[in-house]
């Protein structure tokens, strides 16, 4: 049988090899991967960690990029990076970058990039959803309509407006500045903590959790998850917020003591929390599933149809940008 190049035929071009360690991926977003690098896909393979670096490092071109996805499943550690040495560059589909090693990464030469801003709109929408929903007890107000009660009990009990609240929103980084400016709309006065004070910003600025939650009526985390910010809401910060008040997360669930949140809900000690994120996801503590005041969503405050677009282009744009030899489109350094 003749070559193609003997019969003319155009060889087919030789597609970079694409680590890709995210089992949820919408068909497009798939094809446009498929039709641009040759894809090993660990979900797909079935087969271990370790044995799956294994076989990959050892093909004749071993994959010098990664897609990953945050939550735990994955981590690019020191032994992640050990068992597939020519990695250079590892994208991350999510803001959060706690499941990636960055100085370890970056010891390496191993570039990082996230979704960048693909999120950040949605994720405030979502945010201020879940207060308007706890304070006016939506979700709680239509199981009582559905469930018949109404002609039998009469009226749910009032919920609160939320012109005029005290909101601490721990991390003004995209996200958080795009609640603030929603909540302003609204009429709340802005509250923040983060790193360091953003002279830009005419927001009050306190230099711990603790001191913003004494001062705040409603509690917003938008914080990236690391070292320093594990378990910053507390049950101390829990205490200072006191009984009328109430608990955003839309950051990362371990944020959050969340047995001391369960403790301070059970015990009337705060008033209500809207959560996205949960601590040991896809467990959540069963304690929360009889609160009326608790309204949960499946960590899903970053997917829209918009943003599943958004976050293709963002990917492969990155990709594209890193085996052609230039800059990222957005970047994440070690902190």
């Amino acid at each position: 049988m003749a070559s193609p190049a003997a019969s003319g035929e155009a060889e087919a071009p030789v597609l970079p090899a694409l680590l890709l360690f995210r089992r949820r991926l919408d068909a497009a977003f798939h094809a446009a991967l498929r039709r641009r690098y040759h894809l090993l896909d660990f979900f797909a393979s079935g087969e271990p960690l370790p044995a799956f670096l294994a076989g990959a490092a050892a093909s004749p071109d071993p994959p010098r990029a990664a897609v990953v996805v945050g939550g735990g499943a994955v981590r690019v550690d020191a032994a992640f990076l050990d068992a597939i040495p020519s990695l250079g560059f590892v994208f991350s589909t999510g803001a959060g970058v706690d499941h990636i090693d960055l100085h370890e990464c970056a010891r390496r030469g191993v570039a990082v990039a996230n979704s960048g801003t693909v999120y950040s709109t949605d994720v405030a929408d979502h945010a201020v959803g879940m207060l308007i929903d706890v304070l006016r007890r939506v979700s709680a107000a239509e199981r009582f309509v559905r469930s018949g009660l109404w002609p039998v009990q009469g009226d749910y009990p009032l919920g609160n407006k939320l012109g005029g609240k005290r909101v601490g929103i721990i991390g003004l980084g995209n996200i958080g500045s795009l609640i603030a400016k929603r909540l302003q709309a609204f009429g709340c006065v802005i509250y923040y903590n983060s790193r360091r004070p953003r002279d830009s910003v005419p927001y009050k600025y306190f230099l711990n959790v603790h001191d913003l939650a004494s001062e705040s009526d409603v509690l917003v985390v938008a914080c990236a998850l690391n070292k320093d910010t594990r378990h910053i809401v507390n049950k101390d910060v829990l205490e200072a917020l006191g009984k009328d008040g109430i608990i955003i997360n839309i950051g990362r669930g371990a944020n959050v003591d969340e047995m001391e949140l369960v403790r301070a809900l059970k015990e009337g000690r705060i008033a209500g929390a809207g959560l996205d994120v949960f601590e040991n996801e896809p467990k959540v503590p069963a304690e929360f599933f009889s609160m009326d005041n608790v309204v949960m969503t499946h960590h899903v405050a970053v997917f829209t149809s918009e943003s599943r677009s958004d976050l293709r282009d963002t990917t492969i744009g990155n990709l594209e940008a890193f085996f052609s030899g230039k800059p990222l489109l957005t970047p994440v350094l070690p902190w």
